[in-house]
């Protein structure tokens, strides 16, 4: 299944989410992060997502070698802008923002057109492409204003002069995005964490992007794993998951498996229900979890199921 968004980029049902590809907590090989895209390329994934800020730029930069040879109309790349990476003289140590990678480069915020087109050349070089297909504006939290009055019109230009195919916003949290939907004509949010079959936080943020013609990508359908396996060691949102939070998890689960399903499989085909959602992210860092995945999002769900959740 293909969805296009923007001015014709074709996103597929589920987009590769390349974060751990930029040694998102523990470090993977670049055999490793490349049999991961190779994986997502055989199962007919299509669309790959990634930003400087994974890794300091390895993210990118082992994307871009994974998909080199690949036909370049046939895929689809979108990065991300806001975080400008500066070297560093003397670096020490790991990078202290959850990537297993020497500090060799630090993140300088930055959301002014003239910083959208510096981070979209460095992210170029990284990838080795000539285009873009989609660029994001990437967790404008504390620079919202600066985002929706300088990031955005800078890419707009761009968009509207064929540089790039879509401009979105990718966050985790639901009150920017929603600015960008009401005061902006971009084209999709990427949200992470709000719309799952745990949280469903962001709902009125889908309804009123379906309503102005915005298109949604979903990130951390599983909720930092706890909808992967729940249990009291689990994490949430980054952090040690609250009680409360573990038995809402482990009733789903009670759920899923009354009804024959996993988990997993619901928390994965749950954001495709509603009819803003284009794409859903999955962040492999292996074949194995790639290829769960994908049959994942193939489980039939009775609608029994979804009533009761």
């Amino acid at each position: 299944m293909s969805n296009t968004i923007g001015r014709g980029v074709a996103l597929t049902e589920l987009s590769f989410g390349a974060a751990a590809l930029g040694n998102l907590f523990t470090a993977v090989t670049d055999d490793e992060a490349r049999a991961a895209v190779d994986a997502a390329w055989d199962a007919g994934i299509r669309a790959f997502d990634t930003a400087p800020h994974y890794g300091l730029g390895l993210s990118e930069r082992r994307l871009g070698a994974a998909l080199r040879d690949r036909p370049r109309a046939e895929f689809a790349v979108s990065t991300k802008v806001g975080r400008i990476l500066e070297p560093v003289a003397d670096p020490v140590g790991l990078d202290d923002e959850g990537f297993a990678v020497p500090a060799a480069f630090r993140r300088v915020w930055d959301f002014s057109g003239d910083g959208v087109r510096r981070s979209i050349e460095a992210s170029l070089e990284r990838l080795g492409l000539d285009r873009l297909d989609s660029v994001l504006i990437h967790d404008p939290d504390d620079h919202a204003d600066q985002a929706i009055g300088e990031a955005f019109p800078a890419l707009a230009k761009l968009r509207d002069e064929g540089v790039i195919g879509a401009v979105g916003v990718g966050m985790n949290q639901v009150r920017v995005p929603l600015r960008f939907v009401l005061e902006t004509d971009i084209d999709l949010v990427l949200l992470a964490g709000r719309y799952t079959l745990l949280d469903r936080s962001g709902t009125e943020l889908l309804d009123r992007a379906a309503a102005h013609g915005v298109d949604i990508v979903i990130g951390g359908a599983f909720n930092s794993g706890l909808l992967v396996d729940p249990k009291p060691s689990s994490t949430y949102d980054y952090a040690a998951v609250p009680p409360e939070i573990l038995a809402e998890a482990l009733r789903l689960k009670d759920i899923c498996e009354r009804n024959g399903v996993p988990l997993r499989a619901a928390a994965l085909q749950f954001p495709l229900r509603h009819p803003a959602v284009r794409s859903v992210l999955i962040g492999a860092r292996s074949p194995q979890e790639v290829r769960d995945c994908v049959e994942m999002a193939r489980v039939p769900i009775p609608d029994a199921l979804w009533a009761e959740v």
